[in-house]
Order: structure tokens, then C-alpha cells, then sequence
């Protein structure tokens, strides 16, 4: 044990060099007094005692409308995109002219467009020239691959305050491939699988792995259920910021203002027999419908992030805590099994188990890669989605990771001890996964709920 104390005691010298002996010893004592350590792994870095945490303050999400026709149709992106941006602004008071950068995720837009649009938006939100705005583009996980690039570049010191974004209008940019297919293509099959359609890869997920027309059905039936309910009892509105726009009638043109603050694709009536007499889409004898897929949609989100002193300088209530992010290639013909790749990685990086995580929000891009990933897991069905997924709720590509996190925090503040960790997870197109681990914000400070070493007492195996 005193040699444990003696190797924390020097890395603390080194990571702290102005401290004070006296200030040492009192982190010493803290350590000591926590000896139970999360998972027996030095991979889980608790660093509270120096406000290095990157932590999330805030995290907001439009509502989620049906591309083409739903409450968004005659909506700018940047208008979309500019109200949550705001929200993170004034619901904390911080200055916007704090923000070391914004980052959107963002998919089917021209990129220079699109990176026009975003930097439009942050004016329209109040933010000062001096913050810069970039987009990302990791398709599907875009929004959560934008909250990942800000807690790394806060993580390595580029600035203090960031915000992670997501922003899809699928009715102002559908999905399409403009342009020539370079013919090479023909010659490589996994280059030729990229080009699959996201419906194709969802039968072939359904085929492989044998998921059955019964067993996908029955998710879109749940995902409705679980969306209907929330909304019925108010919980979405903690993460939802109403959006003053307008709607256009298409027949004669007028224009009727209107705020939108319901996501309007959940159907609470949703069932079995209903949805059993959809065709399928992608394959005359396949499985995947319109029913069983996720509904091609119009919002944005928005999550503020910030070391974690600025934050307790600040006086700001932490809603969660960013602790591990990872992506992974898998096969881009069945591209939907990315979750049960992604998953495991990220949550080994946060020294954790799967059995550790309280809840989980996977992207249900098609209900048969989510059933797929669920089983392969072993996970829990009454960890997943516990408010409903995609099918229900919407998937603008570039958005659903910013909206995920909003969901997953607002639900673990809701649960408080019940609900120690979150997991955010989506497939992605072209054949990849993303994951991230999110800790509850109010939990992190004691230790006394981790795993607790079953020999020797000691901190991490690197103090053996």
C-alpha cells in the first residue's frame, strides 16, 4: 500500500508542480480514503482532482419533423441549427464569446455550403465573429463525432469551452449522389459495398444473421410505444427548444407562423397487424419496410461542453461527464452491425463492462441491425432506448448523435443513483460504428459505487 501512495503522491508532483506539501497531502488522503477502484483498471482516469474532466453543461435538441412534409419542410437549416445554439447560451449565461469553437455535424449538404450555413447560424444565435465554426462528416455518427472532436480538442488544451453540434434538413438535401462513379469501383467488392443502399445492407444484416420480419416489427412497434409515452408525460421537453417558423401551403402558397415543439413521426397507435401489411422496400421477399426503418427527418442539436474547473468556476450544474469515444470499420455490406463493434471498444477504452452501463442509446437506423446488435450483446432490453429510438423518434443523420446526447443525459439526471452510466452508439454507412461512454454528472466525485478490487487493495494494476 505505501508504495501505491508514494507512486500517486510523484505523479501528482508532476501533474501539479505549484502545489503546495500541504495541498499534497490532502490529495494523498483523498486517495487513500478511496481505494475502491473502477473496474481494477488503470484505463479508467478519474481526474476530479484536477478539473480536467470534460464535462457537459448543457444539451438541447430541436424536435425531430418528417422531411418533406412534417412541421420543418419549409425550414432553413441554418434556421434549424441557430435555435439550439442559442439555447446552450442562455440557459447556462455563459459568453458566447467564451466558445473556443463550435463543431457541426452535418451530412448531405455541399460541404462549403453547408459550412456557410453553420457559421450563419452562430450569428443568428448571438455569437461574436471571433468564434470560429467548422462542420464534420462521419455520416450517421456526425453529431456524435462533433461532441467527440470538442472534448478532445478541450481535453488537449486548444480551449476550455466548446459546443458539439448536429444538423440535417433530409427535406432541404435528400440523399443522393451527385456526380460520376469513378469505375474503378467495379473491380474491388468491399469498394463496390459502399455504394449500397442503406436498405439493401438492412436485408442483408436480416439475412445473415437470421432476424426475422416478426422480431423487427416488434421493435418499431416498441420504439413507437416507448416515444409516445415519453412525450405524453412531458419528458422530452426538458431536452426540446421550441422553434418559432412557418409552414407553406403548398397549394396556394400562404404562410402560416407556427411553433414546433413535438416531434411529429411517432404514431402511439403503432401495431403488429399494421405494420404486418407493409411491403417490403429493398427486396421483393425481403424484410425491411417502411414500417421497421428509421424515418428520414428534419433537426438539429446542440451539446455545450467545457473543462470541468470553468465549470465549477462558473457555478454550472454538470449534466454528464465525456468519458471515451470510439469508431470502428466493419464490413460495408452489412454496415447496421457497427454498434456491436463499437460498443465493447468504447466501453474497454472507459476501464468498464458492458454490465456497468444503466442505459443505452443505439441508433436504430433499421430494425433489423438494431435487433442484431442487441442480441449479439446480451444486452438488456430495458436498458435500450428506454424513450423510444429512430424508428419513432426520427434520423436526420448529421443531428441524431447531438440528439442522442441530450436524450441519454436529461434520462440519466431523471434516474440520478439509479443511472450511473450512459452508452450513445449509431452504425454508419460504408461500413462503421460509433460509440461513447457518458457518465452522470453528480456521480463522478464519489467512488464509492465503482468496482471495488477484490485483492490486494490497490489502486490500479500498474500499482501492483
Amino acid at each position: 500500500m505505501e508504495r501505491a501512495i508514494e507512486r500517486q503522491r510523484v505523479v501528482l508532483q508532476h501533474l501539479r508542480p505549484s502545489s503546495t506539501s500541504s495541498s499534497l497531502e490532502n490529495i494523498q488522503s483523498s486517495l487513500n480514503a478511496s481505494i475502491c477502484a473502477a473496474g481494477d483498471s488503470a484505463a479508467y482516469h478519474r481526474s476530479t482532482v484536477y478539473g480536467d474532466d470534460v464535462v457537459i453543461v448543457a444539451a438541447y435538441r430541436t424536435a425531430l419533423c418528417k422531411s418533406k412534409r412534417g412541421g420543418f419542410k419549409d425550414t432553413y437549416p441554418d434556421d434549424l441549427l441557430a435555435p439550439v445554439l442559442k439555447a446552450v447560451i442562455e440557459k447556462t449565461n455563459v459568453n458566447p464569446s467564451e466558445v473556443g469553437d463550435i463543431v457541426v455535424g452535418t451530412v448531405l449538404a455541399p460541404g462549403s455550403q453547408r459550412a456557410s450555413e453553420c457559421r450563419m447560424a452562430a450569428f443568428y444565435a448571438g455569437f461574436p465573429e471571433t468564434v470560429p465554426v467548422r462542420t464534420v462528416n462521419r455520416q450517421c455518427s456526425s453529431g456524435l463525432q462533433a461532441v467527440a472532436d470538442v472534448a478532445a480538442s478541450i481535453k488537449a488544451g486548444f480551449y476550455d469551452i466548446g459546443i458539439g453540434a448536429g444538423l440535417e434538413s433530409m427535406t432541404a438535401n435528400p440523399m443522393a449522389w451527385e456526380g460520376s462513379v469513378n469505375p474503378r469501383v467495379k473491380t474491388m467488392a468491399q469498394a463496390q459495398d459502399c455504394l449500397l443502399p442503406m436498405g439493401v445492407t438492412s436485408e442483408n444484416v436480416a439475412h445473415r444473421f437470421s432476424v426475422t420480419r416478426q422480431e423487427q416489427d416488434q421493435a418499431a412497434v416498441e420504439s413507437h410505444r416507448k416515444a409516445a409515452a415519453a412525450t405524453a408525460s412531458g419528458k422530452f421537453k426538458e431536452e426540446i427548444i421550441p422553434v418559432a417558423t412557418k409552414i407553406v401551403d403548398p397549394k396556394t402558397g400562404d404562410e402560416k407562423p407556427v411553433t414546433i415543439s413535438v416531434d411529429d413521426g411517432i404514431r402511439p397507435n403503432a401495431s403488429l397487424s399494421d405494420l404486418g401489411k407493409l411491403k417490403p422496400v429493398f427486396k421483393k421477399d425481403g424484410t425491411t419496410t417502411a414500417g421497421n426503418s428509421s424515418q428520414v427527418s428534419d433537426g438539429a442539436g446542440a451539446v455545450l461542453l467545457m473543462k470541468r474547473s470553468v465549470a465549477t468556476q462558473k457555478g454550472l450544474p454538470i449534466l454528464g461527464v465525456f468519458r471515451t469515444f470510439a469508431a470502428v470499420g466493419v464490413d460495408p455490406a452489412i454496415m447496421g452491425v457497427g454498434p456491436a463493434a463499437a460498443i465493447p471498444a468504447a466501453v474497454k477504452a472507459a476501464g468498464l463492462e458492458l454490465d456497468d452501463i444503466d442505459l443505452f442509446e443505439i441508433n436504430e437506423a433499421f430494425a433489423s441491425q438494431f435487433v442484431y446488435c442487441r442480441k449479439k450483446l446480451d444486452l438488456d432490453p430495458e436498458k435500450i432506448n428506454v424513450n423510444g429510438g429512430a424508428m419513432a423518434i426520427g434520423h436526420p443523420l448529421g443531428a441524431t448523435g447531438a440528439r442522442c446526447v441530450a436524450t441519454l443525459l436529461h434520462e440519466m439526471k431523471r434516474r440520478g443513483k439509479d443511472c450511473r452510466f450512459g452508452v450513445i452508439s449509431m452504425c454508419i454507412g460504408t461500413g462503421m460504428g460509433a460509440a461513447a461512454v457518458f457518465e452522470r454528472g453528480d456521480s463522478v466525485d464519489e467512488l464509492c459505487n465503482a468496482r471495488k478490487i477484490e485483492t490486494n487493495n490497490l489502486l490500479s494494476k500498474d500499482a501492483r
